[in-house]
């Protein structure tokens, strides 16, 4: 039997790192065959970890000293938060974890402390701080417009910039706005209701409708760019796969003096017709090894949404995957067909 004791601090400490019901430390000893015990030793809570398995048991105590570290500057550890450190110390990459901190974007109108949850997050914020156009890309969940918008409060509250201009294509204008009710705000509004939401959050619906007002904070569709120099702005692309080459194009050199631009897309996620480019992939492919242009990639790791959303990617990557090799065979089977012949 393999043993290992971790100390955990006070007792409100060793609380957070349980979690409800235990709930944290639970998941540790599912994810690593393991049995963790509380122990009190000198007025100081710690626990015991027991198993069979040196490795496993090596495993467990390090996924409890990196929840005993991140309980240090987080209130709750939230079971997204847990998930993340089992799954780096299993991949190896428990190193990782300490890029994580105390680091604060800004706060939310309920006083709610936004900060990067993951190592992909906190790479992605600091890209943004480091650069002037930042390319954010991965799936859905991992936090590239919410930490976007977070971003350009943070540089408007702290006058860096003097306006926030937010963007997304209206893919489906050509089909569907023509039946929407009421006036083109109205029927362009669906489109940019997550950028709205973000901001409410941010601000509140009283202090965001001054911005508007005052027009510190715009929200339009991507055609509205065009023809315009956006100096002292933070600038924000997004769902950006959805632009054609050209509109990317336009995006890119609109950017001014003073300012700062975030693109984010999903590759996977392109609602462009068939046959249609993405411009966000060739933007990728162009831009790559400029100086001061940050391309951040994020994967599954970096979802944040209900665990379910991890298992959806995943699942529908390994599909595709299989798609893949499936057209591949029948391409090969028809190339040897016709050399036979």
């Amino acid at each position: 039997m393999e043993q290992k004791t971790i100390k955990l601090g006070a007792g409100e400490m060793t609380a957070r790192i349980f979690g409800p019901f235990d709930s944290n430390i639970r998941a540790i000893e599912h994810a690593f065959a393991v049995d963790i015990q509380n122990r009190v030793e000198s007025d100081e809570d710690g626990v015991l970890i027991s198993g069979q398995d040196r490795a496993a048991v090596e495993q467990a105590a390090k996924a409890v000293t990196y929840l005993r570290d991140m309980a240090a500057y987080q209130d709750v550890l939230s079971d997204q938060s847990v998930r993340y450190v089992i799954d780096m110390v299993k991949a190896g990459r428990e190193e990782d974890l300490s890029d994580l901190g105390d680091d604060c974007i800004c706060l939310t109108t309920r006083g709610k402390p936004i900060k990067a949850k993951t190592v992909g997050q906190k790479r992605y914020v600091d890209a943004i701080k480091k650069n002037t156009l930042t390319f954010g890309i991965g799936p859905a969940g991992t936090g590239k417009t919410f930490l976007a918008v977070a971003m350009a409060v943070k540089a408007l509250r702290e006058k860096q910039v003097n306006r926030i201009i937010l963007t997304r294509p209206a893919i489906e204008a050509g089909e569907k706005l023509g039946f929407l009710p009421g006036d083109l705000q109205s029927k362009i509004d669906p489109y940019l209701r997550p950028l709205y939401d973000a901001l409410y959050e941010m601000m509140g619906a009283e202090n965001y409708q001054k911005h508007l007002e005052k027009q510190t904070i715009e929200i339009a569709p991507l055609a509205y760019m065009r023809g315009r120099t956006l100096d002292d702005s933070f600038i924000i692309l997004d769902e950006a796969q959805n632009a054609t080459p050209e509109q990317m194009k336009m995006f890119l050199t609109r950017l001014g003096f003073q300012s700062k631009a975030v693109v984010t897309g999903d590759l996977t996620q392109t609602d462009l017709p068939s046959g249609q480019k993405s411009g966000l992939a060739s933007a990728v492919k162009i831009l790559v090894g400029i100086d001061d242009i940050a391309i951040h990639a994020f994967t599954e790791r970096d979802v944040v949404r209900h665990k379910l959303v991890q298992e959806i990617i995943l699942a529908y990557d390994r599909y595709e995957k299989e798609q893949s090799r499936g057209r591949d065979g029948q391409r090969n089977d028809k190339n040897t067909e016709r050399t036979k012949r």
